[in-house]
């Protein structure tokens, strides 16, 4: 199972004279990032409803927008004329300023955000446990999403390691061709400058050992083997969260491409190493939008 940090969810439900409308939104991210718009009903539980987006969403940036529209006849409101009187000084100083007729102000101030509330500013338990299912909802909603995408992902990822894989296998063969051509090239090249009879075949035969041991490739390839096969476990376990780890776990891949390469000196072999880069890179973009 895999789920991608990307989706959206939106719920919308009218109970007596309220309806309650979420959108969530989430983008990749490195930790759990939330931008959270609530009206004032909500504010009192601000704290449980971060804590049940943290824990169903667990990673990504995330935008939550929440409204409570009042619905029905006209209701009892609160106008704070202590911030209208705050906003008109501030105004009628600026308009004196400019020279302007502030005859007309008092709409505008109306209009300005708090200066007006409703009276009753409070959501009982009722009201609030109907919030949290249309919550629920759109969460639903949206780690449906993270699933769909999430298939994509698997597919593409599993593509890519595969990809890597064949190349890898394709090194294999090329492998033993590569120390034979090694070998027959430092003896011609002794050969040229030396002079056959001069060569110490002990001495050389010993360098030979030396040097091939130091450009053998077998070690890296079982490695980079090893971890292909891991990183596909990873992608078919049941965790939830696991893109930090399949990130890692592709660092390790790439150590062992790189080295791979360092120590090639074949031109066949060069260019696996570049075609396995290639879907390595690939693949690094797409685990930054896993979860």
């Amino acid at each position: 199972m895999l789920k991608s940090m990307t989706g959206f969810g939106r719920a919308e439900k009218t109970v007596g004279d309220k309806t309650f409308l979420v959108e969530v939104k989430t983008l990749n991210g490195k930790q759990f990032e939330l931008q959270l718009k609530l009206p004032p009903l909500l504010k009192p539980f601000e704290f449980e409803i971060r804590n049940t987006l943290q824990e169903s969403l667990v990673r990504g940036t995330i935008d939550c927008y929440i409204t409570i529209k009042q619905n029905g006849t006209a209701k009892p409101v609160i106008i704070n004329t202590d911030l209208i009187k705050a906003y008109y000084l501030q105004i009628d100083g600026l308009a004196k300023e400019l020279q302007i007729d502030t005859n007309s102000v008092l709409s505008a101030l109306l209009r300005l955000p708090e200066v007006v509330s409703p009276s009753n500013e409070y959501l009982n338990d009722n009201d609030f446990l109907i919030f949290k299912q249309v919550l629920a909802s759109a969460i639903e909603e949206l780690n449906k999403h993270r699933d769909e995408e999430g298939n994509s992902l698997k597919k593409d990822l599993m593509s890519r390691i595969e990809n890597i894989r064949q190349q890898e296998e394709a090194i294999i063969v090329l492998e033993p061709n590569r120390k034979v051509r090694i070998k027959e090239e430092i003896n011609k090249l002794l050969t040229d400058n030396v002079g056959k009879e001069n060569i110490d075949n002990n001495r050389m035969e010993q360098e030979l050992i030396y040097y091939m041991e130091k450009i053998d490739i077998h070690e890296e390839q079982i490695r980079l083997r090893q971890h292909c096969e891991y990183f596909m476990e990873m992608l078919n376990d049941n965790e939830i969260s696991k893109g930090k780890k399949l990130s890692f776990l592709l660092q390790e891949i790439g150590r062992e491409i790189n080295t791979t390469g360092s120590k090639a000196y074949d031109a066949g072999i060069q260019k696996c190493v570049v075609l396995m880069k290639d879907e390595l890179e690939k693949a690094k973009e797409q685990v930054l939008n896993v979860l």
